[in-house]
């Protein structure tokens, strides 16, 4: 039996309250994700890391002083690989985080040393974007040399057992608090600064098709439409330049000023990080409540549920040609124009 390798791209967290200043670091030094000349980037990373060392070390504090993404990674990792061996497979699921450890360099040996016959590469970032999703890929392919086989899955913003994952906790959620006033449901994701869009990035877009289609599931689940206005909003600006709009947090105090009831759903994420768990859940709570709103919920991002794993699955067993989803102004997709 042919051998399956599956390595799962994600972000990356500190594990301690010591490694938050390189991991802001090695973000920062990412040309995805401040495009500079190499010697001004490394200075500006510098610089940038170390404003931003002490309110993230707060952050991370509050979640016990690491992140918990590489703990449910390996979970979703672990039950991929099972899904895949129910299904008949001989595979083995690999972490590779971008900007912590696990990092690709130490991955990419552990990969090769199994000999696998195939290497698929599974980003955990539903929507495509040339900082995520193709900054891990392109480190990658850098490390493994530009003729090592990868089949790559870029992204899978529709993928139905993601939207169902989400669906039915999302239709509860607004259940419970249209019984306080109407619904405001705000589909969050990180935002991106305004530049990467105009460049052909296809995330804002991938962004507002998942969305879409998570609105349609949930609405399906409810017996009563009314009384609901559907929102996308962005999180987490990080530098000052334009970035992506509506802000989350400005639509969070806005809505909850006029007594509405405010359902989140962080449509961008499949695992509890700081930006659900701190952001989310803590600050922009406490934004909502002193601004008066009737309620609050926050979906849950879909982890391992077995849907999602069983939906990943699939992917992954599915060899036909991939079908390029984003529109042709969309130039930053990896999948080619047909």
């Amino acid at each position: 039996m042919s051998r399956l390798a599956v390595v799962l791209f994600n972000l990356g967290g500190p594990d301690r309250p010591e490694a938050v200043r390189p991991f802001l670091r090695n973000l920062f030094s990412d040309p995805a994700i401040l495009p500079a000349p190499a010697p001004v980037r490394f200075l500006l990373s510098r610089y940038i890391a170390g404003r931003r060392t002490a309110p993230a070390r707060a952050a991370y504090e509050q979640l016990g002083g690491a992140s918990p993404l590489l703990e449910q990674t390996e979970a979703q990792a672990k039950a991929l690989a099972a899904a895949l061996a129910e299904a008949g497979r001989d595979a083995r699921c690999f972490v590779a985080m971008r900007y912590w450890h696990p990092r690709a360099a130490a991955v990419l040996p552990a990969v090769r040393d199994w000999q696998p016959d195939e290497i698929v590469a599974l980003p955990l970032y539903p929507q495509f974007s040339t900082t995520t999703s193709g900054s891990s890929l392109a480190e990658w392919r850098k490390l493994a040399g530009a003729n090592a086989g990868l089949r790559v899955l870029c992204c899978h913003p529709l993928l139905a057992g993601l939207i169902e994952a989400w669906a039915e906790p999302l239709a509860a959620a607004i259940r419970r608090a249209r019984a306080a006033a109407p619904v405001q449901v705000l589909f969050t994701a990180h935002g991106l600064p305004e530049r990467v869009i105009a460049k052909g990035d296809p995330y804002a877009w991938q962004v507002e098709q998942t969305a879409e289609a998570l609105r349609a599931a949930a609405e399906a689940r409810l017996d009563e439409h009314d009384g609901i206005d559907w929102r996308v909003t962005w999180q987490s600006r990080a530098t000052p330049e334009k970035w992506l709009q509506p802000d989350t947090r400005a639509e969070v105090k806005a809505a909850a000023s006029e007594g509405l009831a405010l359902v989140l759903a962080p449509v961008a994420f499949v695992s509890e990080h700081s930006e659900t768990l701190v952001e989310l859940d803590i600050e922009y709570r406490a934004v909502a409540e002193r601004a008066g709103a009737a309620a609050w919920e926050r979906v849950a991002t879909p982890r391992t549920a077995p849907s999602y794993i069983e939906g990943l699955a699939a992917l992954v067993l599915d060899r036909r040609p991939r079908k390029r989803l984003c529109p042709a102004s969309c130039t930053g997709c990896p999948v080619a124009v047909r």
